[in-house]
């Protein structure tokens, strides 16, 4: 297959990319490398594809150029599209909202141009379970109500929700936006929890948690991401027959479009998870235990049986055995 993955030198991208060249896939990946966090990480996550997966090409280039982005598609005229470049983050979507802006809405309508002009077989993009918002029943449903974000991230993301429905809607674009729950494991962003608490406590740096560290988290480890999405790449939706205009199901639609849950579904308290982190480091936590956050969630826990229906497939991966792998990374990588 022809794939062309954006976001490729991010966690999922590189992941992602990884597998798909050991399968024997054609890859074309696209990465602005912008210094929300290390760019030297993302440098280090392609050579490490380079070597243990094989070359492919890569284009250094912003989503947001509309031109460069359909040169792209013109010249590579992939058969499928994984799109996992986007503005991330919850707390900096308060701080610097442009981003978010130029990223995930202005670059989301780009691919979507793009998959217009050059028809693709299955647009695959990321969206996230922070679009759940002040919905509290858990596990989270894909049929749930979102109409409720927290941050202007998970606003953006429930826009590309809808932005994607309608170019599946006009132009028949068959598309799957993924919710993913907190993904972790080697080559992880630093700016999520399971590297600031696993620093933290090596560096022996306090570490904030806000709500007294009584949130609930979703974990999943990046292997069962990437073997989900492989497996999903083939079954691009169909336009539900059953889907009724009166009593409409939130999640498909009489388009070639569907919502799809990826997560673990392993729910655990951040405390918890972090005396697993201590123990796989040798050292003790330092605690400072704050209140809850403007956009924070309190839980996330994923209902995942309409994936794992649909690719016949199950997270494997405990949070044990996740963290085994993670801190083993993250002493290579950093210490």
């Amino acid at each position: 297959m022809k794939i062309l993955i954006t976001g490729v030198a991010g966690f999922i991208g590189a992941h992602c990319a990884h597998r798909l060249l050991l399968l024997g896939h054609e890859i074309v990946g696209i990465d602005n490398f912008n210094n929300y966090y290390s760019v030297q990480l993302k440098k280090d996550r392609i050579d490490w594809i380079t070597t243990n997966a094989g070359a492919f090409k890569l284009h250094s280039k912003d989503i947001g150029d509309k031109e460069q982005l359909i040169e792209i598609f013109n010249n590579f005229r992939p058969d499928y599209v994984l799109h996992l470049a986007a503005q991330a983050g919850v707390r900096y979507s308060i701080e610097n909202p442009d981003a978010y802006r130029e990223s995930n809405l202005k670059g989301f309508l780009n691919i979507l141009e793009a998959c217009r002009t050059h028809p693709v077989k299955h647009l695959i993009y990321a969206s996230s379970s922070s679009v759940y918002g002040a919905n509290q029943n858990t596990p989270y449903d894909i049929n749930d109500d979102v109409n409720h974000p927290l941050s202007l991230y998970a606003a953006t993301k429930k826009a590309n929700e809808l932005m994607a429905h309608s170019y599946s809607h006009l132009y028949q674009i068959p598309s799957t936006g993924l919710r993913f729950f907190t993904v972790y494991g080697p080559w992880g962003r630093p700016d999520m929890s399971p590297f600031l608490f696993t620093d933290a406590i090596q560096s022996g740096k306090k570490l904030r948690l806000f709500n007294h560290g009584n949130h609930q988290r979703d974990f999943t480890y990046i292997d069962d991401i990437v073997e989900s999405i492989t497996r999903l790449l083939k079954c691009a939706p169909q336009p539900n027959p059953e889907w009724d205009a009166k009593k409409p199901v939130p999640s498909t639609s009489s388009a070639p479009w569907r919502i799809l849950n990826i997560g673990g579904s392993q729910p655990i308290e951040l405390l918890s998870y972090i005396a697993l982190i201590e123990q796989l480091m040798g050292k003790k936590a330092v605690l400072e235990l704050l209140p809850l956050q403007p956009g924070d969630v309190l839980a996330t826990s994923a209902e995942t049986k309409q994936l794992e229906t649909l690719i016949n497939f199950k997270p494997l991966v405990s949070i044990e055995e996740g963290l085994q792998h993670y801190t083993k990374w993250f002493k290579s990588y950093y210490l």
